[in-house]
C-alpha cells in the first residue's frame, strides 16, 4: 500500500465519529476506514489467489485467472474511469477514507501491477504447460509444421480474411475507433517505392466472430492463437507493402453511464440511446504485448490520450477470459467434481407446490437447492386456471428465460401479469430492453420503477382464488432469476404465504408501479424508506442487550460494506462489548480488530467454487433471535439509491437452519476462507493442530447428498 493510502485521516469527531468514544490517542493515529477501490482490489487477489492455488483442479485455476481479467474490466470501466473524471475535473473531494482521487488511482497502479506479473507467471508457466501435459495443447504459430500451416493458410483465406478491415493512420486517414474491450494488432507498414517515406501505423482488429483457439487440423484439443495466424498473413492485407511484426494491443473504454431520468420523457429510448454512448467512452486502459516497440506503446496511447501510467505490458496473451472455451471441455478429470442440485424435502412430493405452501415456508439454499424449484413456481403459477395475477421484479433474468416465458404464457391466458423490468441493470440493459418490448408485446403490464432509483429487489407475487378468496403466494430472494447464474451463485429464496409479508410485497408494487409513497410496513425492511433506519436501531438494540447483560451478537454475511453510518454504528456497539463477526465476500472499508475501536469485530470473506452472493443478518436480540434475508449490501448505493428488501425468517426452524447450518459453517470455514486484519491484508484461516479441515461449499453439497 502507497504512503499515501497508509496515512492517517485527521478526522472531526464531533462530524465523523458521533457516538464512538475514542481515546485521544487514537484519534490522530487510527485510520477509521480503509479504502473501496483498494479493498475491492484485495477482494480480486483473492480470486486470483484461487487460480494460482495448485490444489485447484487445472481448469479451475484457468476459470480464475479468466475471472479476475474479467472483474479489472469492469473495475476500470466503472471505477477507474469515475476517478480520472474526477481527477480531470479537479476534484478536490477526498474519498470516506481520505485520499484523493489522484492518490487513489496511484495507489491502484502500484497495487495492480504486480499482480498482473503473477497472473501471467502462473499462465504461462503453470496453466498452460498443465493443460499440454493433458492434452489440451496451444501451439505458437511458429511451431507448427508445414503442413499445419498449410492446412490454416486455407482456413485464414476462407474464414478470417473477409472479415479483416486493416486501418491505415496517415493524413487522410486519422487514428481509427478502437471498440471497448476488443483485441487488436498494431504493425507498421513500409509503403514501398512510389510511396510516402518512412512507415505508417496499421491497426487490424482480430474478428470477435472468430473463434480465439483456432483448431490445428481436425483436433479438438490442439490450437494456436488467431492473432498469431492473422500475424503471419499480414502481408496479404498490405499487398506491394512491406508489412513489419504484428504486435497485440487491447484497450478498456469508460462504460459508466451517466443518466438524466428526470429529464427522459421516455426511459427505455434514452436508455437505448445511452447504449449506443456507451460505446464512445473515453480510453482508460491500454494493454499491450510485451513485444510491441516503446516507440508504437508511446504512439498508441499517445492517440488514445492516455499516460505511461495507463498502459499495462503483458508477457503473455491478451484476454484470458477468450479461453473459456477451453474450460467448457468435457474434461471432469480437470474440474471439480460435478454435482447434481436437489429439490427441498418440502417439494420432493407430488403434491402441488400450492398445496404445501398452504401448510409451511420453504427456504431455498442454493446452488445446493435447484433453482428449478423457483422456475416451477412461477411456471405452475402461470398455468394454474385459479391464479389471477402475477407480479415479478427482473433484474439479470438472462438472455433465454423460462420465467420470462411463463410471464409470457401468463399474458396469453388472459392473467394479470407486471413485470418490474430495470433497465438499468449494469451491462445487462440490452437484455433487459429486449425482455421489456417482448412483454409489452403480449400484454404484460411493464414499468421501470422509479425515477432516481435501481430497482435491485427480488420479488415475485402470485394472486391465486381460492373458495372465493384470494390468497397470496410470495417468493423473495437474494439473487436474481436468472437459472444460468443459480447455478454457480449462492443465494437464498423464501416461498412463504405469510400475510403480513404477503401484504407488504403488495404494497411494495405499489410502490413500484404506482405513485404510492408508502413508509410504513408491517414485517419487511425497504429502502430507501426504512430499511438503514431498522438496520440502525437493531445494531443499538444489540448496544441495550449487552449493557443488561443480555444475549448479543451480530453476524452478518454480504458482498460488501461500505456505508458510514452502518460501520459507524458497527464501531460503537464493538466498543459496547457486542461480538460482531462478518462474512463479506468483497469490498469492506471497515477495520476490524482495532483496539479501543473494533476489537470485538472479526471480517472474514471466502471466495470458492461458487459466487457467495447471499445477504444474511443475524441478531441475538436478548435471546429472541432474529434472521434476516434479502438483496441490500450495507453501502450508500443499496441504502439510499435502490429499491431493496430485506424480509424476516420467522418459522423457527427455517431461522435455525439459517443460522447454524449456514451462517455458523461460514464461519467455521478454514479452507476457503481468509480472516481481514487491521493493515488491510487478508490470510487464510489456518485450521488448528486438532482441527480437521472444513470447506462451508463442499460441507453444503454433501449435506444436500450433491452427488
Amino acid at each position: 500500500m502507497t504512503e499515501s493510502a497508509n496515512k492517517p485521516r485527521q478526522l472531526n469527531q464531533e462530524a465523523e465519529v458521533k457516538n464512538i468514544t475514542l481515546p485521544k490517542t487514537l484519534f490522530l493515529q487510527t485510520q477509521l476506514l480503509f479504502n473501496r477501490e483498494l479493498s475491492w482490489l484485495e477482494f480480486n487477489r483473492r480470486v486470483l489467489e484461487e487460480g494460482l492455488d495448485r490444489r485447484q483442479p487445472l481448469l479451475e485455476r484457468l476459470n480464475f485467472l479468466s475471472i479476475f481479467s474479467s472483474n479489472l474490466d469492469e473495475f476500470f470501466m466503472i471505477r477507474v474511469s469515475g476517478l480520472k473524471q474526477q481527477m480531470e475535473a479537479g476534484v478536490s473531494e477526498l474519498s470516506p477514507d481520505g485520499m484523493l482521487p489522484a492518490a487513489q488511482l496511484k495507489a491502484i497502479n502500484e497495487k495492480l501491477r504486480p499482480m498482473l506479473e503473477e497472473q501471467v507467471r502462473c499462465l504461462n508457466d503453470e496453466v498452460l504447460p498443465g493443460m499440454a501435459s493433458n492434452g489440451i495443447i496451444i501451439t505458437p504459430y511458429r511451431g507448427l509444421s508445414d503442413r499445419e500451416r498449410r492446412e490454416l493458410n486455407t482456413y485464414f483465406i476462407e474464414s478470417v480474411f473477409p472479415v479483416l478491415t486493416p486501418l491505415a493512420v496517415d493524413r487522410g486517414h486519422p487514428f481509427p475507433y478502437i471498440s471497448n474491450l476488443s483485441l487488436n494488432l498494431g504493425v507498421m507498414v513500409d509503403m514501398g517505392p512510389g510511396g510516402e517515406s518512412g512507415g505508417r501505423f496499421a491497426r487490424v482488429k482480430v474478428p470477435p466472430i472468430v473463434p480465439r483457439l483456432v483448431p490445428i487440423g481436425k483436433s479438438d484439443t490442439n490450437f494456436t492463437l488467431l492473432e498469431e495466424l492473422i500475424a503471419a498473413h499480414i502481408e496479404t492485407l498490405f499487398p506491394g507493402m512491406n508489412a513489419g511484426q504484428c504486435h497485440a494491443f487491447r484497450v478498456t473504454r469508460d462504460a459508466d453511464i451517466e443518466m438524466k431520468e428526470e429529464e427522459a420523457g421516455d426511459l427505455l429510448r434514452m436508455m437505448e440511446e445511452q447504449l449506443r454512448r456507451r460505446r464512445f467512452g473515453a480510453y482508460v486502459r491500454l494493454e499491450v504485448a510485451a513485444s510491441m516497440p516503446g516507440e508504437m506503446v508511446r504512439y498508441i496511447a499517445g492517440s488514445l490520450g492516455l499516460s505511461v501510467d495507463d498502459v499495462y505490458t503483458i508477457p503473455g496473451p491478451l484476454n484470458i477470459p477468450d479461453f473459456a472455451s477451453v474450460y467448457k471441455m468435457n474434461r471432469p478429470d480437470l474440474k471439480h467434481k460435478v454435482f447434481m442440485p436437489v429439490h427441498p424435502a418440502a417439494l420432493s412430493t407430488d403434491e402441488p407446490i400450492f398445496e404445501v405452501l398452504k401448510k409451511q415456508d420453504v427456504l431455498f439454499h442454493h446452488p445446493y437447492d435447484t433453482f428449478s424449484s423457483v422456475v416451477d413456481f412461477v411456471s405452475a403459477a402461470a398455468a394454474d386456471p385459479s391464479v389471477v395475477a402475477i407480479k415479478m421484479t427482473l433484474y439479470r433474468a438472462g438472455k433465454d428465460s423460462p420465467i420470462v416465458h411463463s410471464l409470457v404464457e401468463a399474458a396469453e391466458q388472459g392473467k394479470q401479469v407486471a413485470a418490474l423490468v430495470e433497465l438499468k441493470a449494469r451491462f445487462d440493459e440490452e437484455n433487459n430492453i429486449s425482455w421489456a418490448r417482448q412483454l409489452e408485446q403480449v400484454g404484460v403490464h411493464v414499468v421501470y420503477g422509479i425515477v432516481g432509483l435501481k430497482t435491485h429487489c427480488k420479488i415475485a407475487l402470485v394472486v391465486r382464488r381460492e373458495n372465493g378468496l384470494l390468497r397470496r403466494y410470495v417468493h423473495i430472494g437474494t439473487g436474481n432469476y436468472n437459472p444460468t447464474t443459480a447455478r454457480i451463485y449462492e443465494d437464498l429464496g423464501l416461498l412463504t404465504t405469510n400475510e403480513a409479508i404477503a401484504a407488504d410485497v403488495s404494497d411494495v408494487f405499489n410502490y413500484l408501479t404506482g405513485y404510492s409513497r408508502q413508509t410504513e410496513f408491517r414485517r419487511l425492511l425497504v429502502a430507501p424508506v426504512n430499511l438503514r433506519d431498522r438496520l440502525l436501531a437493531m445494531i443499538d438494540r444489540e448496544v441495550e442487550h449487552q449493557k443488561a447483560q443480555r444475549p448479543a451478537r451480530i453476524v452478518a454475511k454480504l458482498n460488501s460494506l461500505t456505508d458510514t453510518k452502518i460501520i459507524r454504528a458497527l464501531y460503537y456497539a464493538s466498543q459496547s462489548g457486542v461480538e460482531i463477526d462478518l462474512i463479506v465476500r468483497g469490498i469492506c472499508t471497515l477495520i476490524p480488530g482495532v483496539s479501543g475501536l473494533s476489537s470485538n469485530i472479526r471480517v472474514i470473506s471466502i471466495v470458492g467454487r461458487f459466487l457467495e452472493h447471499s445477504r444474511i443478518f443475524y441478531f441475538a436480540n436478548g435471546g429472541d433471535e432474529e434472521v434476516y434475508i434479502g438483496s441490500a449490501d450495507w453501502m450508500l448505493r443499496n441504502l439510499e439509491r435502490r429499491v431493496e428488501l430485506i424480509a424476516p425468517i420467522d418459522d423457527p426452524k427455517l431461522r435455525a437452519r439459517v443460522k447454524t447450518e449456514m451462517l455458523d459453517s461460514y464461519l467455521k470455514d478454514n479452507v476457503k476462507a481468509r480472516r481481514l486484519s487491521s493493515d488491510g491484508s487478508y490470510t487464510r484461516v489456518v485450521s488448528g493442530d486438532h482441527d480437521a479441515e472444513f470447506d462451508a461449499q463442499s460441507s453444503f453439497c454433501d449435506s444436500h447428498s450433491c452427488g
